[in-house]
């Protein structure tokens, strides 16, 4: 059997568990196809990014399971995981991913509501008189 690496992304309210194994470029997400689960052209790019950074897209078959959030979090949340699966398996792609911003995590969260108000920062309509 061949080895797997595994990594974890994540951004937004999203959680990606990414599984990398030498194959021919399949990627799955959910046990659906690329371009099934993200329609978006713009999403697929976001998912290939790091595949595409170390010139490995033909290499790996990428099967990801995903939870959590909408679809642009959990783009980005995959592709954080794949860039970290990718680190484990070849330290050397270090750099590469790293220069293309693929190994931080995107730290924005959605604010929290405040009381008495209707959502983070809306206020009430001001009144001089």
């Amino acid at each position: 059997m061949t080895e797997a690496f595994q990594g974890t992304g994540r951004r937004k309210r999203s959680v990606a568990r990414v599984k990398l194994t030498l194959g021919q470029g399949v990627i799955t997400v959910n046990k659906k196809s690329l371009d099934e689960y993200f329609p978006r052209p713009s999403l697929q790019q976001i998912v290939r990014q790091p595949l595409d950074a170390t010139q490995s897209l033909s290499r790996f078959n990428v099967d990801v399971k995903a939870e959590g959030g909408g679809v642009a979090g959990q783009a980005g949340a995959v592709r954080h995981g794949i860039a970290r699966a990718l680190l484990l398996m070849d330290e050397t792609l270090r750099e590469t991913l790293r220069r293309n911003g693929l190994l931080t995590r995107d730290p924005r969260e959605k604010e929290s509501k405040k009381y008495g108000r209707k959502k983070a920062r809306k206020r009430f309509q001001f009144s001089k008189r």
